[in-house]
């Protein structure tokens, strides 16, 4: 994989019903496009099979209903089709194709240079799963005082009365009502899944997988823990992801494992084998704006931030222009595409759309393109894509102020990429106000002048190498705006 990539994440059942097609004539010229923009991996999210029987029973609560009526004006109940993670099985939705289509795909996909990532939801299936009937042992069985105690977590199997599982659930929130919990405690559990991800690797090149932390050994005994204490269940002596990511990588060593990941748990899912590992850290530090902490976060260790996934939205946060603001959306955008890691960017994004659309729905409100935000984008992407982003050395900066008192200095954000005789610089004003600073930047050009030339702004500027080097290359610029200048110290 190369280095620094940039992932691209589709809503796939509501962009296929927007365009009105299948997995078998897709419009091909949209990959292209992403392509051209600099985008190598695309993700497909919700492309498995689900049940609709359960929708009805499940996916019309309050709360669900709330955030429908947020996100879509005069919804109807034909547009609510349940979760995509509340799997019935990992094949194809009929709805939007087949297992050769998707096989196809990959490969058209692949001649263009893109990598195709899908879903692994490794913590539950939906409740209506035919796993459930087939392979009841995967899952978690609780006994009958427990299912009298809390109804709400636990609930009797369909296809047998006698048996009492438990929904799939994450410690911090109630359990999910239309799924139900596998049991990592199980080795046939770990056993079928491992299957699973094997049979995957045949369909693509890559897995995100949802809530990575929640199989992990301590998470999972904290998360069930009197289930498993009554049930004597014994904590297993490695860990799943281990073991599951040896027997792909042995398969396909170039296959790509992105973890969601939260509770700082990122590093360690890095060392169980994990290429890259959500940085939702670095979003929250972007939204707070609090420039301390977003530098502090961004001297870590190299090797950790080259496997961070950078985003400021995705389906499951709210849409960038509406979180930040429009600008400063920009200026955060700027940030996630010119540092070090995995650069995840999701479908309506380079078009401003401002409305966060609730996973259970399978249509989207139309929306206005942002003009400012869509070229925005396509310069950034233009220029991202240079070899010096990809291969180049990264370094971060240190803004000065630009004297007579002035702390301004400190609403900058700066850092240098490094490419054989090239250099980028990328400056940031991360506030609303006008901004001044220097920056010191070494250099062991015997040249007088250089001639810095602004790839964002399109302007060129002429600076003295003795400036440069003390008192400090000096920058003003507008609320939320950015440098990009690049130059040659040959």
């Amino acid at each position: 994989m190369r280095n620094n990539p940039k992932l691209y994440e589709i809503n796939t059942r509501v962009w296929l019903k927007k365009i009105g097609k299948k997995l078998s004539d897709l419009p091909f010229t949209f990959f292209s496009d992403l392509a051209q923009k600099g985008i190598n991996i695309v993700w497909l999210m919700g492309l498995w099979k689900t049940s609709p029987n359960i929708v009805s029973k499940y996916c019309f609560t309050p709360d669900l209903i709330n955030s429908y009526d947020k996100a879509l004006k005069g919804w109807k109940k034909e547009d609510v089709i349940g979760s995509p993670y509340a799997i019935d099985e990992y094949d194809v939705n009929p709805e939007i194709g087949t297992w050769g289509d998707l096989v196809e795909l990959r490969k058209r996909l692949n001649n263009i240079g893109i990598k195709l990532i899908l879903d692994f939801v490794p913590n539950h299936f939906s409740i209506d799963s035919s796993i459930l009937e087939a392979n009841p042992d995967i899952f978690l069985q609780v006994d009958e005082e427990l299912l009298q105690k809390d109804p709400f977590t636990f609930f009797r199997s369909q296809y047998n009365p006698g048996t009492i599982l438990a929904h799939g659930r994450d410690p911090l929130f109630p359990a999910w009502q239309d799924t139900v919990q596998v049991n990592y405690f199980s080795i046939n559990a770990r056993e079928y899944l491992c299957n699973i991800l094997l049979k995957l690797v045949e369909v693509c090149d890559g897995l995100r997988c949802d809530m990575a932390m929640l199989p992990l050994n301590n998470v999972f005994y904290n998360t069930w823990m009197g289930v498993l204490n009554k049930s004597n269940l014994k904590r297993p002596s490695n860990e799943f992801w281990d073991i599951a990511i040896k027997k792909v990588k042995e398969k396909n060593n170039d296959f790509i494992f992105l973890a969601e990941a939260y509770w700082d748990l990122e590093w360690d899912l890095q060392q169980l084998g994990f290429n890259y590992t959500y940085d939702k850290r670095l979003t929250d530090r972007l939204v707070s704006g609090y420039l301390p902490d977003v530098i502090a976060h961004l001297k870590a260790d190299k090797d950790f931030q080259n496997k961070s996934v950078r985003f400021i939205e995705n389906h499951d946060e709210p849409r960038a222009v509406s979180k930040f603001g429009k600008f400063r959306s920009l200026a955060a955008a700027t940030v996630i595409g010119t540092i070090q890691g995995m650069k995840f960017y999701y479908d309506g994004q380079f078009d401003g759309k401002k409305i966060r659309l609730p996973v259970q729905l399978g249509r989207e409100p139309e929306e206005k393109i942002s003009n400012t935000v869509n070229r925005y984008y396509e310069k950034l992407l233009n220029i991202t894509k240079q070899d010096i982003f990809i291969l180049g050395n990264w370094e971060l900066l240190e803004p000065i102020t630009a004297g007579n008192g002035n702390l301004s200095y400190q609403n900058f954000l700066a850092w240098q990429w490094s490419y054989k005789t090239e250099r980028t610089l990328v400056i940031i004003n991360y506030s609303e106000i006008t901004s001044q600073c220097r920056i010191k930047i070494d250099s062991v050009s015997n040249r007088a002048i250089f001639n810095m030339f602004d790839l964002l702004n399109g302007k060129d500027f002429d600076r003295l190498v003795s400036e440069i080097k003390s008192p400090g290359l000096f920058i003003e610029l507008k609320g939320y705006a950015s440098h990009i200048l690049t130059f040659s110290e040959s």
